[in-house]
């Protein structure tokens, strides 16, 4: 049976007010392009003239390393050497998570951040991914009609997982390119003050590092100054470490939890870190995600909502003897890294050739190019056409700054680790070919 558009007529039985919100967000163009690549999907071989994926920020350059160490040891993870294992994971699950997985998870986050961070596994919440970790810790934190502070240019999917189920607000601290998008306090400033203009309570400020979606890892300097504001106006900091093993080099990234070694209590109990094995190994459809907290309350309460968003036993029990395989994992981030680095060089060297510049990134599996020399004028809808050239003529589904409610037109999003080398020097070239169309029609 088909399933029917939303908009019922009148007459229609009623669904709920959720049901119905357009705060979903699948208007934006980020969605629509995904949605261009789902029916004309690029395919070395078989449809080598279809769309190419560069919105998708999935890791899958290590993704053989994985493969290679899950045939090898899969059987023996998942039994654990005991006959009653299977019947221990069919029938039984603690919604707290098994603790050899919180105890593994604990031990590779540090391990991840070069040892500079501990982590207690009686602090780690298990979700279904970072979705729901980031959903989990707004109900948490804040109420119906509240609001959030967060930095652009942010990750579209933000105005689904923060407002849509919750009712909570995202109030936009506003960066721009002339520091690289760096959160400044005047910025941080600027969006409290819009928001109590506004009759919103400012319950927290959410920061993602890799610094928004722009490839470069957040400063120990703004991350202090991000606290030290949060102190001040006694609101939550929420700190968004998906790709802290994305970094290209070990000690680039900065985790929040490195900053709060030196901190009160009242600094630390106000700080949550949400953290996911989807972008550091690859894994996004593994759904593993935490939140770790240094509140007691929230921790107590994440635990108990922890219920709607569980994670297989199996699936922990797996990943729990892959993790706390130190050789392994020692050798992963080491060769991620490595290969991560090569991929974000090829990208920016490919771009530039094409004369397109790009922000100077160390991290993250994406980069954050100016296409604002091809606009005819400084414009959302400038913006827009443009981008709609580039996924329906040169079939490349990036994601335009909009989309991440960047107020300077002309900025997008490419991400460069979810294909082959190869595909990505085809995406490449069909780049560099639509610049030099498209400036030379400039100049005619």
């Amino acid at each position: 049976m088909a399933i029917k558009s939303l908009e019922q007529p009148a007459a229609a039985v009623s669904l709920s007010r959720i049901a119905v919100s357009d705060t979903h967000g699948e208007d934006s163009p980020y969605f629509a392009g995904w949605k261009a690549y789902d029916e004309n999907p690029y395919h070395e071989s078989s449809n080598p003239s279809g769309v190419i994926q560069m919105g998708l920020a999935e890791n899958q350059v290590s993704f053989d390393l994985l493969e290679k160490y899950l045939e090898k040891n899969s059987s023996d993870a998942t039994s654990s050497g005991r006959a009653s294992s299977f019947k221990e994971n069919a029938l039984f699950q603690d919604y707290h998570g098994l603790l050899s997985f919180r105890k593994a998870m604990a031990s590779f986050m540090g391990q991840i951040r070069g040892g500079r961070a501990k982590f207690d596994p009686e602090r780690i919440v298990i979700t279904a991914g970072a979705t729901a970790a980031n959903e989990l810790l707004t109900f948490i934190l804040a109420d119906p009609g509240d609001a959030l502070l967060v930095p652009t240019p942010y990750y579209p999917g933000f105005d689904r997982d923060l407002r849509w189920r919750t009712g909570v607000n995202i109030v936009p601290i506003h960066c721009d390119s002339s520091n690289s998008f760096e959160i400044t306090p005047a910025a941080l400033e600027s969006a409290y003050e819009d928001a109590e203009s506004r009759g919103l309570r400012v319950r927290g400020v959410l920061i993602t590092n890799p610094s928004n979606p722009l490839g470069a890892t957040v400063k120990r300097a703004v991350l202090e100054q991000v606290l030290d504001f949060a102190s001040r106006r006694n609101i939550h900091l929420v700190s968004d470490e998906i790709y802290s093993g994305s970094a290209f080099s070990d000690g680039e990234f900065v985790s929040i939890a490195e900053i709060l070694e030196g901190r009160s209590d009242g600094e630390r109990e106000r700080c949550h870190i949400v953290y996911s094995l989807s972008k550091d190994l690859g894994l996004p459809g593994f759904r593993v995600g935490t939140i770790y907290s240094y509140n007691d309350a929230v921790v107590t309460t994440a635990r108990r909502m922890s219920s709607f968003t569980l994670i297989s036993s199996q699936t922990q029990q797996l990943l729990a003897s892959m993790l706390s395989d130190e050789e392994f994992t020692a050798a992963y981030i080491k060769t991620n890294r490595e290969r991560l680095r090569r991929r974000y060089g090829m990208i920016v060297e490919g771009l530039g050739r094409a004369g397109i510049e790009c922000l100077s990134g160390n991290a993250g599996l994406f980069c954050w190019m100016n296409l604002s020399p091809l606009l005819k004028e400084a414009s959302v809808e400038e913006e827009l056409g443009l981008w709609n050239c580039i996924l329906h003529q040169v079939r490349l589904n990036i994601s335009p700054g909009v989309s991440c409610h960047c107020r300077e037109p002309g900025w997008f999003r490419v991400c460069f680790a979810n294909m082959s080398e190869h595909t990505l020097q085809v995406a490449l070239a069909r780049i560099h070919h639509f610049v030099e169309t498209t400036r030379s029609a400039h100049h005619q």
